[in-house]
């Protein structure tokens, strides 16, 4: 395999590579993952019914992200080092055995751990499946792939939240994870059978402590950012160390990083400006779109009183309105350029932020479904010409870091938005039952309001105060998901005006 001067890859006539095949199995791999993110969202509320522990609802996520957000970098370089099929194929089959742990697990400890082994897998399938994209089309064939690309999304959209939720009401909550048993198989599959290519051998340059300073750095701060004002005084030595530590760990990357020949995170590509407004609002997307999706069906099943299915069919017009979006972009960025599609996506998130501030018990789940459709529209439009953007700039021998980097931004986002989110979530009803009962209320108890039978057994006042709680303390959720979208729109009108790809 050897690169032309458009980054376009030129297979051995021996071995060509069948990309209509190829295609197909990398998008398998992201529909693994697509599919993934909306089922877990919808059978959460069955799982902490079951399971137990409401506090540690955040965890669920935070445990998978934080390992998918160090990762993706590492999987990222290997890509380039070693090339894309057997990383992506060790990736893979790391995730399908966390997938199998999570279905057994007894306790949300044991869910929580195997959910840090799952992530451990999912860091190489998103970027290693989006950078072979890049190398197998060339650069005026990508913003059109890239559209097929996100229609996963919509697929799994349709059909992730609406298989979820019949599991969980008819089957068990634990199939939603061995679900991805068959298609990761057929991924690997596909991949090896189609995609051929060469790579330059070379000596590997892993850089193992730049990996260990940022897992030190996230971690750390994901933990205070979930327990402080909960279980963690904000104003304790405790929280003092953790935030410090936190923060030391990161200048200590940073630093580290820039004296390295072969960087974890490559900052020299961060100097191209439509680069770094791209990684920004790839991490502010990703504190966005973890809010939504981690806390809406709660907010549904546990305050309105609806059912899983419903509680999904609020995230799937999120991924609907994703695909539709990023496949229109493959053609705006042609007509219009980078700059005007982003922003058209950047005013999307704002819209669909506001349907969500203005969120209560007593609307219809149509109105949650319209706030997470603009959403998806703002993602799909965003993250399409990013992507587009960013493969069109550097060159194969990068491609692969400078791919995973923008992801890592999102999964970063996403990660701290996890804990962030979730520790206003968990401080907002803590302060709420205080304010509002003199009953020693624990947090936990929100969890029978996620089960109907349970919730059925309450007393009036009792099933009053939680949903109000509940509601009170999403409301400042929501606020700061449009926060976030305000920070994305003002860095998208930043971007350099190109006219067009």
């Amino acid at each position: 395999m050897s690169v032309d001067s458009d980054g376009k890859l030129e297979m051995k006539k021996s071995k060509k590579t069948n990309r209509p095949f190829v295609l197909a199995s990398v998008m398998l791999a992201m529909f693994m993952g697509a599919i993934e993110a909306t089922i877990v969202s919808t059978a959460m509320p069955a799982i902490v019914g079951d399971l137990g522990g409401f506090s540690r609802y955040s965890w669920v996520f935070s445990s998978y992200l934080l390992m998918n957000a160090v990762t993706v970098l590492i999987y990222g370089k290997l890509s380039d080092l070693f090339g894309r099929r057997m990383i992506i194929t060790i990736g893979i089959s790391i995730f399908l055995i966390g997938s199998i742990l999570c279905g057994f697990a007894g306790s949300m400890s044991e869910l929580i751990f195997y959910r840090f082994i799952q992530g451990l897998g999912a860091g190489a399938v998103l970027p290693i499946a989006t950078t072979i994209v890049g190398d197998i089309y060339s650069k005026e064939e990508r913003a059109k792939i890239q559209g097929y690309l996100s229609s996963v999304w919509g697929i799994s959209a349709i059909s992730g939240p609406a298989i979820g939720g019949i599991l969980v009401e008819f089957v068990s909550w634990r199939y939603v994870f061995w679900i991805n048993i068959p298609l990761g198989i057929l991924a690997i599959a596909g991949v090896w059978l189609f995609l051929h290519e060469k790579v330059e051998k070379k000596k590997p340059d892993i850089d193992y402590i730049g990996a260990l300073l940022l897992t030190v750095s996230i971690s750390t701060a994901m933990y205070i950012l979930i327990e402080g004002g909960v279980t963690i005084s904000w104003n304790s030595l405790a929280s003092i160390l953790l935030i410090t530590t936190a923060v030391m760990a990161f200048l200590a990357f940073v630093f580290y990083e820039r004296k390295q020949a072969e960087p974890m995170m490559p900052f020299e590509l961060w100097k191209s400006k439509s680069i770094f407004i791209a990684n920004i609002v790839s991490l502010t997307t990703g504190v966005m779109l973890i809010g939504i999706s981690s806390f809406l069906p709660a907010f549904v099943q546990g305050v309105m009183e609806r059912s899983a299915t419903v509680a999904g069919f609020t995230l799937t017009a999120m991924s609907i309105g994703w695909p539709i979006a990023a496949t229109t972009a493959g053609r705006l960025l042609l007509k219009i350029g980078y700059y005007k599609t982003s922003l058209i996506g950047g005013v999307s998130l704002i819209i669909g932020s506001i349907f969500f501030i203005t969120l209560d018990g007593s609307d219809s789940p149509l109105w949650a479904a319209f706030g997470s459709f603009f959403v998806g529209v703002g993602m799909g439009l965003t993250s399409t010409s990013f992507i587009v953007s960013i493969q069109s700039t550097v060159d194969w021998k990068v491609r692969g870091i400078a791919t995973a980097t923008n992801m890592f931004m999102r999964n970063l986002g996403n990660t701290i938005g996890a804990a962030f989110l979730g520790g206003i979530l968990n401080s907002g009803i803590q302060r709420y039952i205080a304010n509002h009962s003199d009953k020693d209320v624990e947090i936990d108890t929100i969890n029978v309001l996620l089960t109907e039978s349970e919730r059925n057994k309450l007393p009036n006042e009792m099933l009053t105060l939680l949903q109000d709680s509940l509601t009170y303390s999403l409301h400042w959720v929501y606020i700061a998901v449009l926060v976030f979208a305000v920070i994305s729109l003002i860095f998208i009108m930043n971007l350099p005006r190109k006219d067009s790809v």
